[in-house]
């Protein structure tokens, strides 16, 4: 077993709950006090049992072979999908400055912005759940992971691992419509596939443009990413907090219940509060989406 200890605490109750949230991930399994998850690595696939605590991460090795470079690749991804290295002090502080959304501080104490370290995945993600709700976003992830995508069977449980750019690349489109997906979507998630598939986007060459304005330039130049996915990206994949998906539904509906805005045509009463919180802006759009929803037995 693997260890990942910490330096700054998590919330395990938090976090576990928001990977469930009743909704159906067919990237990974929650279970009561841990999440499964498979990896393929190279041509080694991996499943490991995840188990989160105040002060640590603990891996549990089920299937694969351990090596130091699997072991490695493991642990980033983890790091990097629950933002274990923030120290989230500063923005408590201007949390407990506000008072509408200081109660924040205390009630989602320690709960990380949980992210998506695969960027084909976070794209092909914002794709198929753009304009449907999340219920249904998640049966049209299962359906494509189930058929395009690898697995483990460990236990009479399969573990899934997103597809492959190269798999989706050359999907075929009967199949895709059949699994409800509009003609749209198929030919955006294609593109950005085929794209992927012939390196002409990908984390290198991503992380090597200098700043936020020439990365969103580079998300948007590809075939149904708008200013909205690109923004949802850059927040889920690389926690660039200044990526605001500005106009989500969630968003709005969050900053109305906390009476932020008047409505949602105002214009005035968002970027006067992310002014607030500056640095820090994708937290608060993640807390502002917590807020949105109440664990069981939580009134």
């Amino acid at each position: 077993m693997d260890e990942i200890l910490l330096t700054n605490p998590i919330n395990p109750t938090e976090l576990l709950w928001f990977l469930s949230r009743g909704f159906d991930d067919p990237v990974y399994r929650v279970g009561t006090d841990c999440v499964y998850r498979a990896f393929k690595v190279d041509d080694e696939k991996l499943l490991v049992k995840i188990i989160p605590n105040t002060s640590s991460v603990k891996i549990e090795w089920l299937y694969g072979n351990r090596t130091e470079e699997t072991a490695a690749f493991v642990k980033n991804f983890i790091s990097e999908w629950f933002d274990l290295n923030t120290d989230v002090t500063p923005f408590y502080d201007l949390l407990k400055a506000d008072d509408k959304l200081s109660y924040m501080a205390d009630d989602f104490t320690n709960l990380k912005l949980v992210g998506m370290p695969d960027l084909f995945e976070a794209l092909a993600w914002a794709i198929m759940s753009q304009q449907i709700n999340l219920t249904f976003a998640y049966k049209l992830k299962r359906r494509l992971i189930e058929k395009y995508g690898d697995f483990i069977e460990h236990e009479d449980t399969r573990h899934y691992i997103f597809p492959s750019p190269a798999a989706i690349a050359n999907a075929n489109d009967e199949e895709l419509r059949a699994m409800q997906l509009s003609g749209s979507k198929i030919n955006y998630l294609k593109s950005i596939a085929a794209a992927f598939a012939g390196r002409k986007i990908d984390k290198t060459i991503l992380m090597a443009l200098p700043d936020t304005s020439t990365r969103r330039e580079l998300l948007t130049a590809q075939k149904g990413i708008g200013i909205w996915t690109a923004n949802y990206v850059l927040m889920k994949y690389l926690r660039d907090q200044s990526a605001i998906p500005y106009g989500d539904a969630g968003l709005l509906n969050a900053l109305l219940k906390h009476e932020i805005i008047a409505d949602k045509k105002d214009l005035s009463g968002m970027p006067a509060l992310f002014k607030k919180f500056k640095g820090w802006e994708a937290y608060l759009v993640f807390y502002l989406w917590r807020s949105l929803a109440l664990m069981p037995g939580v009134s």
